[in-house]
């Protein structure tokens, strides 16, 4: 069996991006990760809550050395690119991100989500220029490493019950401008929600959550 290297397997990554419409399943464990695989898919990207709540925690409890020790399992488990939802970065600071994205890339994820979210149910999102600082952190930190690891700009918007349209897409704009290479508004669910991200930052790509009962075939969102 031919295995593939970290750097073919980012590439394969971007490539997915580039050339349209894919399913992107969120396996919580490396026992799930291995059946996806040998399902089809094409790739794989984790779940901070999923993994969380299997070890009895809740999103957002587990440590950075516990999720960057979940990254290299899953990656260790498929010869598939995959996607790390690295929450907000584990840091509170743009140098801490940068610090944290660095130890991200070494496990040899394809890609790494940064999500703007703060804990704080009272303030739940960051500012936006705080945010766009800490996008900017993890833009160079990746370049600095050979630049091939994919940056997912993440508003959290209808997430953490904030569910402002305009907003979500000012912020996923800025962070585009920032480095992002595909944007992530988790939560938005009708057509037009979903057009209006995609036209807001286009050409770039936009990833789009499905976990609940949707009307929207794959075909439909392609």
């Amino acid at each position: 069996m031919t295995y593939r290297s970290v750097s073919q397997k980012r590439a394969i990554f971007r490539e997915l991006h580039q050339t349209g419409c894919f399913v992107l399943p969120n396996p919580w464990d490396a026992g799930r990760a291995s059946v996806l695989a040998g399902l089809g898919f094409k790739a794989l990207a984790t779940t901070s809550s999923g993994y969380a709540w299997s070890c009895a925690r809740a999103d957002g409890q587990l440590s950075r050395a516990e999720t960057l020790a979940h990254l290299r399992a899953m990656v260790a488990a498929t010869d598939l690119p995959v996607n790390a939802d690295f929450e907000s970065g584990f840091a509170d600071t743009p140098e801490g991100v940068a610090e944290s994205v660095r130890m991200a890339v070494e496990t040899g994820v394809a890609g790494i989500s940064i999500e703007d979210s703060t804990g704080d149910p009272q303030s739940p999102l960051r500012e936006v220029e705080e945010s766009v600082q800490r996008m900017q952190a993890a833009r160079a930190a990746i370049d600095a490493t050979g630049g091939d690891t994919l940056l997912v700009g993440r508003a959290e918007n209808f997430f953490v019950g904030r569910p402002d349209l305009d907003d979500a897409i000012l912020r996923l704009k800025a962070y585009a401008d920032a480095g992002a290479d595909c944007l992530y508004a988790p939560g938005i669910k009708t057509r037009e929600e979903i057009k209006a991200v995609v036209s807001a930052v286009a050409p770039k790509p936009v990833n789009v959550l499905i976990g609940w009962a949707s009307d929207l075939t794959l075909q439909d969102l392609a």
